[in-house]
């Protein structure tokens, strides 16, 4: 981070702990990793860090959890009475939305790997939580509140461990009366477990050339409310997605509708980053669906309990960079696990901490320290986690080639061919270009423009941050770090209309004028104090100029159910 007051030469030593594993993300990958490790040897050491007020209060997600991944770490949990995971899948609907219409697909036309039937619905939070529970009760030491903000080396390059960033710093780069200096974490191996777009990940894989020989790693940006419903309109278990409406054919995305029972409903949307016109709002996309008419009834005389945002990587088989590096592995959405045509991920999450541990464990037993796991890298490909991914490779990239109808179509088809022959009839497709590349220009467009909330169906994005509990301490360092200021007004207003307006979720970015009428003296405003820390900022940017680094640990959402 430019400017970084945590580096300056006169601060004092930080404290230090040692560990035999540090994991960073106290995520389903995170956590999966450390029971596992505990699994394996009571004795070992590991911490996980977290930056989240608690265990869960960053995760998001639908969710539909496919529970593979849980009957690999705990088998027994199904006869666990504190599992949250309750609501089995009993109905899986498919549409495509038109603007005034709904067109069901038959199931029959699926291929089997988009079953549902089997899968639960839940909060990923809240199962999240539970695993933290049972980390602790293992042995595991679990540090919320604390944002790992530096990657520690050692004299030959190897990572040797992490840095919690320093507390109490505040805008002008001083200390307050309240700085307490950040630790070091040290372990004999350091597993990133921070989900999409991680900000020491990004750093690792930029390090050590991680994505050399893949493709471009592609990214959505995933919307979600909770709801609570009236109770004669409660399908618990009832699973519906859709895609088309209110999305043209040439941009991606789809929703999510999820029954979770007690008469809660998860809605949601997903917007594919690599979209073109820079006047698309994902949010107001999201706001949009849900005046459809074959949705809004279900929302009449409902109300809104929760909001959250977050940027999901989508690039798959072909963009998962190298795991493993010289003192630690990649695991999770770190690495890019999510299938992206079933709209899961958190099975394989858990999955990759299994097999990072496993691998982790072996080397332990036989002394090593700071070298790479190379078992993990040779095995997942052959592994249940490279045989779920690899199946849908073809999805996106036909998507983004053909648009939604022709592109879902032929994914469809090269689902089918790959389940009954074996064998993909387009081989394996690539992605062409990183998501800040995509955008034309404002002048290539035709500006989309979106009704004004009405506070019951529809809402704004200030309203929707208040709902996700989010708070940052006001006197600390920006964590959204402009490369050049000027970049905003100079290039990317004139070109784009400024896009970070619109991508964002949480109305952190405002392009505010001097002269309001006259449309002159524009300036761009950081409103860091709204983040609920989606990454978007960091992936769509058309100029790469902006950079998220964590802020003091705890700041974000405080996601309750999600």
């Amino acid at each position: 981070m430019p400017n970084d007051p945590s580096t300056a030469p006169d601060l004092p030593p930080r404290e230090s702990m040692e560990f035999d594993v540090v994991i960073v993300g106290a995520g389903p990958a995170g956590l999966a990793a450390a029971i596992r490790l505990k699994q394996l040897d009571s004795e070992r050491s590991v911490v996980v860090v977290e930056k989240g007020s608690e265990v869960g209060a960053h995760i998001l997600s639908g969710a539909v959890i496919d529970p593979s991944g849980l009957d690999r770490l705990l088998p027994d949990w199904r006869n666990d009475a504190t599992c949250p995971l309750k609501t089995r899948v009993r109905n899986d609907r498919f549409y495509y939305l038109g603007p005034a219409g709904a067109l069901r697909l038959p199931n029959m036309l699926m291929p089997k790997l988009m079953n549902n039937h089997g899968n639960f619905v839940g909060s990923l939070g809240n199962l999240t939580r539970w695993l933290g529970q049972k980390a602790e009760a293992l042995g595991v030491d679990i540090y919320p509140g604390f944002a790992a903000s530096e990657v520690l080396y050692d004299d030959k390059g190897a990572v040797r461990g992490i840095a919690t960033g320093d507390m109490g710093i505040g805008k002008d780069g001083r200390q307050g009366a309240q700085y307490t200096r950040g630790m070091e974490l040290l372990g004999k191996y350091v597993l990133l477990a921070e989900g999409a777009r991680g900000s020491l990940s990004k750093q690792v894989i930029a390090r050590y050339d991680l994505s050399k020989g893949r493709d471009p790693q592609k990214f959505g940006i995933g919307l979600k409310e909770l709801w609570q419903i009236d109770p004669a309109l409660e399908r618990p278990g009832l699973v519906q997605h859709s895609f088309g409406w209110p999305l043209d054919q040439r941009t991606g995305g789809g929703s999510f509708l999820y029954h979770l029972g007690d008469g809660i409903v998860s809605v949601g949307f997903v917007v594919h980053l690599n979209y073109k016109n820079p006047t698309l709002s994902p949010f107001d996309e999201f706001q949009r669906f849900k005046t459809h008419p074959s949705i809004a009834p279900l929302f009449a005389g409902g109300k809104r309990l929760a909001y959250g945002a977050r940027a999901i990587t989508e690039g798959g088989w072909q963009s998962v960079p190298k795991l493993v590096f010289p003192g630690g592995a990649l695991i999770g959405c770190a690495a890019g696990f999510v299938n992206l045509a079933r709209i899961k991920g958190s099975h394989n999450a858990i999955l990759s901490g299994v097999a990072a541990a496993d691998v982790a464990d072996a080397a332990l037993r036989v002394g090593r320290a700071g070298d790479e796991l190379a078992d993990y890298e040779n095995q997942w490909r052959e592994g249940a986690i490279g045989q779920d991914l690899k199946r849908v490779r073809n999805v996106k990239p036909l998507w983004s080639r053909f648009g939604t109808l022709a592109g879902i179509a032929l994914g469809g088809l090269d689902m089918w061919c790959q389940q009954v022959f074996g064998a993909s009839p387009f081989g394996t497709m690539h992605h062409d270009k990183a998501d800040y590349a995509s955008l034309d220009k404002l002048a290539a467009v035709t500006p989309l423009s979106y009704a004004k909330p009405d506070g019951k169906l529809t809402f704004d994005k200030l309203s929707s941050v208040f709902l996700s509990n989010t708070n940052h301490e006001e006197n600390q360092p920006p964590h959204l770090v402009l490369a050049d200021p000027a970049i905003p007004i100079t290039r990317n207003l004139p070109d784009y209309g400024e896009p970070a307006r619109l991508y964002c979720p949480a109305g952190v970015y405002e392009v505010v004028y001097g002269d309001e009428a006259a449309r002159k003296d524009p300036r761009f405003v950081i409103n860091a104090q709204n983040c609920v820390h989606c990454k978007t900022c960091d992936i769509k940017d058309p100029a790469q100029n902006i950079t998220w680094v964590p802020p003091e640990g705890s700041g974000g959402p405080n996601y309750s159910g999600m």
